[in-house]
């Protein structure tokens, strides 16, 4: 699975189609990924002994294959690939910009990879 948590997505299928959010949990298993803000659903909590009912919004794990990664260089949805670099290391490429982001820190590069 090439999203990881803490990856900014763009959901590209589904109810909430256009929206961005922020990865809170991955689950590799199941293929499915957490998103702030992203399928939230209402649950009814039934009274039980002296706590009160309750109407809860929560989030929902969706299909990782309904989400792109985010490119921090373009603002726009992109394809993901990995490259093995000597001197950096495993980078995540982003297909559409070319650039590449360092996976250990987390931050972008400006190298170019072709």
């Amino acid at each position: 699975m090439k999203i990881r948590s803490e990856d900014t997505v763009v959901i590209m299928a589904g109810k909430d189609k256009g929206k961005n959010g922020k990865v809170l949990k991955v689950f590799p298993v199941t293929n499915k990924i957490l998103v702030e803000g992203v399928n939230v659903v209402t649950k009814h909590i039934k009274k039980q002994g002296t706590t009160a009912g309750q109407i809860l919004k929560m989030e929902k794990a969706i299909d990782a294959s309904n989400a792109m990664l985010l490119c921090p260089h373009t603002e726009k949805p992109t394809r993901i690939g990995y490259v093995m670099i000597e001197e950096k290391g495993n980078t995540k490429k982003f297909r559409f910009s070319k650039r590449a982001v360092k996976e250990n820190k987390k931050t972008a590069k400006d190298c170019i990879i072709k």
